[in-house]
C-alpha cells in the first residue's frame, strides 16, 4: 500500500473545502465566517492530516495495529478539537451560531473524507 496517493487525494480535497469560504469572502459575505475562520480551518485541516498520515504510516508498518491506531487518533483528535473550540470561545466574542456552521462544516466534511480514504485502503486488494 502506497501512502502518497491518499495524501494528494487529501490535500487537493482540503483545497476544494476551501473554495466556498473563499468564495463568501471574495463577495462580501463575511458575516458568514466566524472571525479568523482561516485559523479554524487550517487548525482541524492541518489536525486530520496529521491524523490520516500517521493511521496510513501505522497500516504500512504493521497492519496487526491499524484498528488501534484508528482509535487512538479519533480520540487524540476530538480532544483536541474541544480544547480548540474552548479556548477559541474564551478567546473571541462571535456569533455562535455562526461558529458552529463553520466549525462543524470543516469538522465533519474531513471526517467524512478521512473515514473514506481509510475505508478504501482496507478493502481487499483483489476488489479494487
Amino acid at each position: 500500500m502506497k501512502i502518497l496517493p491518499p495524501i494528494l487525494s487529501y490535500l487537493s480535497f482540503a483545497v476544494i473545502l476551501a473554495m466556498p469560504p473563499i468564495i463568501l469572502q471574495y463577495s462580501g459575505n463575511t458575516d458568514m465566517l466566524a472571525p479568523h475562520f482561516w485559523l479554524i480551518f487550517f487548525f482541524l485541516s492541518g489536525l486530520t492530516f496529521l491524523v490520516l498520515a500517521s493511521i496510513l504510516f501505522v497500516q504500512q508498518k504493521n497492519e496487526d495495529y491499524y484498528a488501534q491506531a484508528f482509535l487512538g487518533a479519533t480520540t487524540v483528535k476530538i480532544l483536541a478539537c474541544i480544547i480548540f473550540i474552548v479556548i477559541y470561545l474564551m478567546k473571541n466574542k462571535l456569533n455562535k451560531y455562526v461558529f458552529l456552521a463553520d466549525f462543524f462544516y470543516i469538522y465533519l466534511l474531513n471526517t467524512v473524507f478521512e473515514v473514506y480514504i481509510l475505508l478504501r485502503n482496507l478493502r481487499h486488494k483483489n476488489l479494487r
